[in-house]
């Protein structure tokens, strides 16, 4: 079955970097596009980035100029790259797949 695993979160101060990694396995990863979410709390989850399977992104303006989102086929796996970290990133990041599936996240926690 469809199984995706996210890693890479983590504390870091405000203007730090982290990268995110999702692993998939269970479907044909260089056909399917891939999304990034997050959840903050007390607020809805949000779309953050997405990546066709052609590697064409999209960004939510939230985040333009600091993310970004890559994948590699060869290894199953897409990555967010997080840059110019602010405190109001601070959420827990899902990476989304085929058939509404999704990963158990992780947690990002940007401090001040």
């Amino acid at each position: 079955q469809v199984q995706l695993v996210e890693s890479g979160g983590g504390l870091v101060q405000a203007g730090g970097s982290l990268r995110l990694s999702c692993a998939a396995s269970g479907f044909i990863f260089s056909l399917n596009g891939m999304e990034w979410y997050r959840q903050a709390p007390g607020k809805q989850r949000e779309l953050v980035a997405t990546i066709t399977y052609r590697y064409s992104t999209n960004y939510a303006d939230s985040v333009k100029g600091r993310f970004t989102i890559s994948r590699d086929n060869a290894k199953n796996t897409v990555y967010l790259q997080m840059n110019s970290l602010k405190p109001e990133d601070t959420a827990v990041y899902y990476c989304k797949g085929p058939s509404n599936t999704w990963g158990q996240g992780t947690q990002v926690t940007v401090s001040s």
